[in-house]
């Protein structure tokens, strides 16, 4: 009858809200022991999964909020760090940063990041963090296994500040349960993600009373108007460009003369021509002199391998998706989003936009499968739950405040440095990223505030990879190194 029960809400259309409450995850914490070796070193420690209840103010359970968490035995809790770890989306579960970079397990992909033949393995990562601090990656409600309590609406967590509540309370009861109010604290994020470590910065401060050590920004976003392609917004135009650039240098579409440059030199030109002559050309519209708009579309199309006659009829405007389909339009390809280095064959090469993304098929079938084996033969999770990876459920995402306006939460990173003076901020940033460019995310640290000091404890680094620069062995190598120095130096 339950089946039957499922299918009919499924056909009928509440499929998702029946299967909640239908399979509700207990409050049960499987946990089991490990070992790993890491930097020539063996580890043992704790793996534990399970959800916590997410209570109002009246103390009725709205939520269930699923968790994995790796702890190292035998250390010191008032000097242990611990990093609560989350992805973005909106809709998105915590196994990207999880089984990519942080956790002590990681997906067995090419060194280059493209797909690997299934059926798809894991493997011992010995680029964990574990080997400097404890890992709590959590799924935001309606992501993994987390739901919302029976006969509670999913959409009280559909939104920014609804979010931004629940992963602050989880990581408040967290603490309480396991006792770690004293250790040193972290958060990071990736992508939507990022946006969220922003806000929780200054909401766990101001809210709940808990003061960061550090957070982890890998592939940011904190001000949406730097990557909305929207009509009367010129400024994510500018900002991919030097995104550009490095891919038409990886594709080998710029002029020889480019090509002999690294590309750091050439990622560099685009920048300055970006926040330089092109910003200004945009700013003039239509006021623009002939002579002066034939010399920017030949500069553009000399940064971005396009031709002087597409940027023409792009009217100086070149959106992403449009960029990835026309870069390599002639070889019947596209180039990845979240990672542009990949790229795929077109079986509709008129199309204006991607038939879909190279760089997100190869990371949803490992992830998704890899993940799944995990729970159930390494951590004795149980659960007839779908473990939803990436999931749309969460639309439409209640954007409150910002509803009529650009979301941006620069201010509020800018408001938890600037109350706690000893928090400092990494950015991960990968030259081929589509989705999140490094020039926007450069911009945006930039404008943080009126407090020019607070820049003394951001530090930044480069890859040269995509969104998820962990899927690439050489940048998953350098960002270990460079996430281990950032949280020694945060937490000592």
């Amino acid at each position: 009858m339950r089946y039957l029960s499922l299918l009919l809400c499924s056909l009928l259309g509440f499929g998702n809200a029946a299967y909640a409450e239908d399979a509700e995850p207990n409050d049960g914490l499987i946990s089991n022991e490990h070992k790993i070796a890491i930097q020539g070193k063996t580890i043992d420690y704790l793996a534990q999964a399970g959800t916590l209840p997410i209570k109002n103010d009246k103390g009725e359970v709205t939520a269930r909020m699923f968790h994995i968490a790796y702890l190292k035995k035998g250390e010191d809790v008032a000097t242990r760090p611990v990093l609560f770890a989350f992805n973005g989306g909106p809709g998105s579960s915590s196994v990207w940063l999880h089984l990519g970079i942080f956790g002590p397990k990681r997906i067995k992909l090419n060194d280059d990041g493209s797909l690997p033949k299934p059926p798809f393995a894991l493997e011992d990562n010995v680029e964990s963090l574990l080997d400097v601090t404890d890992l709590v990656f959590i799924d935001p409600v309606s992501t993994g296994f987390s739901r919302p309590a029976s006969g509670k609406d999913a959409k009280e967590f559909h939104g920014v500040e609804g979010d931004l509540r629940s992963v602050a309370e989880f990581i408040r009861l967290w603490l309480t349960r396991h006792q770690r109010w004293a250790s040193p604290k972290l958060i990071g994020g990736e992508s939507y993600g990022t946006t969220r470590a922003a806000g929780l910065a200054s909401m766990l401060q101001s809210s709940h009373g808990i003061t960061l050590n550090g957070v982890v920004l890998i592939s940011a976003v904190l001000n949406f108007q730097t990557i909305r392609f929207d009509d009367g917004n010129d400024l994510p135009f500018a900002l991919f460009l030097p995104s550009y650039t490095a891919t038409a240098w990886y594709h080998k579409k710029l002029s020889p003369e480019m090509q002999q440059k690294s590309l750091a030199e050439v990622t560099q030109e685009a920048r300055l021509f970006a926040v330089g002559d092109y910003h200004k050309a945009l700013l003039q519209g239509h006021s623009m002199k002939d002579a002066e708009r034939t010399n920017i579309a030949a500069r553009l199309a000399q940064l971005t391998g396009l031709s002087e006659d597409y940027v023409q009829r792009a009217n100086l405007r070149i959106d992403a998706m449009r960029f990835m389909k026309e870069l390599l339009r002639d070889k019947r390809e596209s180039v990845g989003r979240y990672d542009s280095r990949l790229k795929s064959t077109d079986y509709d090469a008129d199309r204006e936009m991607p038939n879909f993304d190279a760089s997100y098929a190869a990371v949803q079938g490992p992830y998704t499968q890899a993940l799944n084996h995990y729970l159930r033969h390494n951590l004795k999770y149980e659960a007839d739950l779908p473990y939803k990876i990436l999931t749309s459920d969460v639309q439409p995402w209640d954007y409150g405040t910002a509803r009529n306006r650009y979301l941006n939460h620069a201010s509020m990173l800018s408001s938890a440095m600037t109350q706690n003076q000893h928090l400092k901020v990494f950015l991960a940033n990968g030259y081929y990223d589509l989705a999140t460019p490094f020039h926007a995310a450069e911009y945006t640290i930039a404008h943080l505030g009126a407090n020019p000091k607070l820049g003394a404890r951001i530090s930044s680094s480069y890859y040269e990879a995509g969104h998820m620069m962990y899927i690439h062995k050489e940048s998953r190598l350098k960002l270990k190194q460079d996430l281990t120095k950032f949280i020694v130096e945060a937490t000592k």
